[in-house]
């Protein structure tokens, strides 16, 4: 069996993605691209948004009109909350947001009856109603293909239930993977060769609050001591989640990368209460001081929803004022996007689509001369570099903070190297590559 595998949304859905890649590859079928004759395409579609709606909508038409005969499986939160429109899209297998073991069982059961799309197989709706009813689903880390960076899920579902999304309902509730689990999981990505392990889940810091005595830094000291050597790489954190007694934890765990992504998601007291955020600005700057105290020189990026029901000219001028004195590294800025079901969604006050754009667009140029500082302050510097890709001559690689790194030389992926950051070049750095010998094969 050929099939491909297309994915929308965040690092979850990019980790189960490969993970059905890697059960099926295992188990003799062949991975190929779209248009190239696939006998199944599979779409892991997202829905925390009406805009990545639409996306996985357009994105399981796309491929039924590219590949006329092949089955099309459609999975994932908007499969999961929208079943019988995704069918209804011409998908033929309709399974939801767990239970990825079972997607591939199903997929290898119909091809193996001879069911091409040519013979009108009968369609297939089977959706839990309630996801993560099982618990924490165990699924394969690391992707069928290899890369520099492995994606290590360690919780999924969330108990938030903020305004604007409907995760928890296409999710479930909070739960996460065992402490010891985790540890076994890192130590088979750094035996497969992988250099950096980046550790996600829905609402990480949810992590261990579904019972079971532990808690995140458990997890990441529980991957340090199976995977020595191996760069860790937290995924995005909840702002309140980061004391000093947190940060000081995660100091202590050498293999931990220098870089936090806070949800931020407004810099304003007054959306982030209509949100249903519940921290304040102020809890968010102290968490960033905490956090550049015990990381002198860490990246700290963050999300931002601009054009927020409600939202006015004055709340968005805060917003900017509140990023600028952050300095984040970096920013991942999105114009509002009203989710059906939400209680955003029918919030009064909503922003016409020209404002929320030119909001989004005025952060976005702010974020970017921050990005720009950022890079600026770390010339100088020594940094630690993992190198990525390789052209016409130049290798390029992420240092711990998350900076974006290129530097003369060849043959340097998937290999960490000392460089001296010689210039700023916008958002990202030049430097020199000061020691060769001092790491092997990326350890």
């Amino acid at each position: 069996m050929r099939f491909c595998v297309e994915t929308l949304g965040c690092k979850v859905n990019q980790f189960e993605s490969q993970a059905v890649e890697a059960v099926l590859t295992a188990r003799g079928h062949t991975v190929c691209a779209p248009g190239d004759g696939c006998d199944v395409c599979i779409v892991n579609t997202c829905s925390v948004t009406a805009e990545s709606g639409r996306k996985s909508r357009q994105a399981v038409r796309r491929l039924r009109r590219l590949e006329k005969d092949a089955l099309v499986a459609v999975c994932g939160c908007y499969a999961q909350l929208s079943p019988d429109a995704a069918a209804a899209l011409g998908a033929d297998i309709v399974m939801g947001s767990g239970d990825r073991i079972k997607l591939a069982d199903t997929i290898e059961r119909v091809c193996a009856a001879g069911r091409a799309r040519r013979d009108a197989p009968e369609r297939i709706v089977d959706v839990c109603g309630a996801p993560g009813a099982r618990g924490f689903e165990r699924l394969p880390a690391g992707s069928a293909g290899g890369r520099t960076r492995a994606l290590l899920k360690i919780q999924d579902g969330c108990d938030n239930f903020c305004a604007y999304c409907v995760i928890p309902l296409a999710r479930g509730r909070s739960r996460s993977l065992p402490a010891d689990e985790v540890g076994v999981q890192a130590g088979r990505l750094a035996d497969a060769g992988y250099c950096e392990i980046v550790i996600t889940g829905i609402e990480l810091s949810s992590y261990g609050a579904d019972g079971g005595g532990y808690v995140l830094a458990d997890a990441l000291r529980a991957a340090a001591a199976a995977a020595p050597g191996i760069r860790l790489r937290l995924g995005s954190l909840w702002p309140g989640t980061v004391t000093r007694d947190f940060a000081r934890a995660l100091s202590e765990i050498r293999e931990l990368c220098p870089h936090f992504h806070l949800s931020l998601q407004s810099g304003c007291d007054g959306t982030l209460r209509r949100m249903g955020r519940r921290y304040t600005t102020g809890s968010v700057a102290d968490a960033i001081d905490v956090l550049r105290g015990e990381f002198p020189g860490c990246g700290i990026t963050a999300d931002l929803i601009a054009g927020f029901p409600g939202e006015t000219d004055g709340e968005f001028d805060a917003t900017l004022d509140f990023i600028e004195r952050c300095a984040f590294s970096r920013m991942h800025i999105f114009p509002f996007s009203a989710r059906p079901g939400t209680a955003a969604a029918a919030m009064p006050e909503q922003q016409e689509k020209k404002v929320k754009r030119a909001r989004a667009a005025a952060a976005r140029a702010l974020a970017g001369e921050m990005s720009r500082e950022f890079a600026r302050r770390n010339v100088g510097a020594v940094a630690d570099v993992l190198f990525e890709t390789q052209s016409g001559g130049v290798s390029a690689g992420y240092a711990g903070n998350y900076l974006k790194v290129f530097a003369r030389g060849a043959g340097l992926r998937n290999l960490t190297r000392r460089v001296v950051i010689t210039r700023a070049v916008g958002e990202d750095a030049f430097g020199v590559v000061e020691e060769v010998e001092r790491y092997r094969d990326g350890r």
